[in-house]
């Protein structure tokens, strides 16, 4: 038993030496770093929630150096924020196949500049599918930490025995505990930040609020539920006002599919929607009226 424990201890150790050769500490707000993983070549990925000054971003590389960093791109809705740093020649951070169950043995790798790489461990303690944030984010899968997550830990690589990350760690989407964002997320939103700076979302300029129709109004139009959005307020100049939509009418159903609720309505908010038409079923007056509506893209917040 205790070779067994020797054996399970040393085979931890290699994988935290191995997942902190790709774990930096992230200087982006006021007294206290963050931990980010060189993701791919340059590319450093962190917890958004940390990033409190988009300028003079400093990071501190496995060796001791600091280096300045640039800001490409973030979204508050899955806490991801991309980084690049020039002519960084530390490993990139190693991944496993995504495919975490629970009670799977994982750490939480992060780095400090007082102490350099450090560590917790625990297991994932619950895992399901896709959900979408609090903040709007678009999550692949649930996946919940039972680990304590120290401060400057968010921004760091949960990783398994191996050293094999398997996605990043944050405790700014949860109350109740930390989480890990997938690997599969991560790479669609890093793919976009590199690409475009921001992530695209679906904006259709209604004010929502869900209703329950008469049981005979349902089965007179030949609905499949008796339930919609009631439209509460238009911005005249969004695409559902210049479609037509009015104060009033029953959202039943958009691309095809039954809406009773708001959440209904976000699947066609996603990025692959902007700027594509989209079929809406409303209730006008007792009448199924159908509209095309060509879903925008959400103005940028100005603070």
């Amino acid at each position: 038993m205790d070779n067994a424990l020797a054996a399970l201890s040393n085979e931890l150790v290699s994988a935290v030496e191995q997942a902190g050769h790709s774990v930096v500490v992230v200087n982006a707000r006021p007294r206290s770093a963050s931990s980010g993983v060189h993701w791919r070549q340059g590319v450093i990925v962190t917890a958004e929630h940390t990033i409190k000054h988009e300028d003079d971003i400093t990071v501190v590389l496995p060796d001791g150096s600091v280096v300045p960093a640039t800001l490409v791109g973030r979204d508050p809705g899955t806490d991801i924020a991309v980084l690049k740093v020039d002519n960084l020649t530390n490993p990139v951070a190693t991944f496993g196949d995504g495919d975490v169950k629970p009670g799977v043995l994982a750490m939480v790798v992060g780095r400090s500049a007082d102490s350099g790489v450090n560590a917790t461990m625990g297991v994932i303690s619950a895992v399901s599918g896709p959900w979408r944030t609090w903040r709007g984010g678009r999550m692949d899968k649930y996946i919940r930490l039972d680990m304590t997550l120290y401060p400057g830990s968010s921004g760091g690589a949960v990783v398994d025995t191996q050293g094999q990350a398997l996605g990043i760690a944050t405790s700014g989407l949860s109350r109740l505990a930390g989480l890990s964002v997938p690997l599969t997320t991560v790479n669609r939103v890093v793919d976009e930040l590199l690409t475009k700076g921001h992530i695209s979302r679906g904006y259709l300029g209604v004010g929502l609020q869900p209703i329950a129709l008469p049981d005979a109004l349902a089965a007179q139009l030949k609905l499949t539920a008796p339930a919609g959005v009631i439209v509460l307020s238009v911005e005249p100049k969004g695409p559902a006002g210049g479609a037509g939509v009015l104060i009033g009418d029953i959202l039943v159903a958009l691309n095809g599919k039954p809406v009773g609720d708001t959440d209904d309505v976000q699947s066609v908010l996603e990025p692959d929607f902007v700027g594509k038409p989209v079929k809406a079923s409303l209730v006008r007056g007792g009448v199924l009226t159908d509209v095309s509506i060509t879903i925008g893209e959400r103005p940028k917040r100005v603070d």
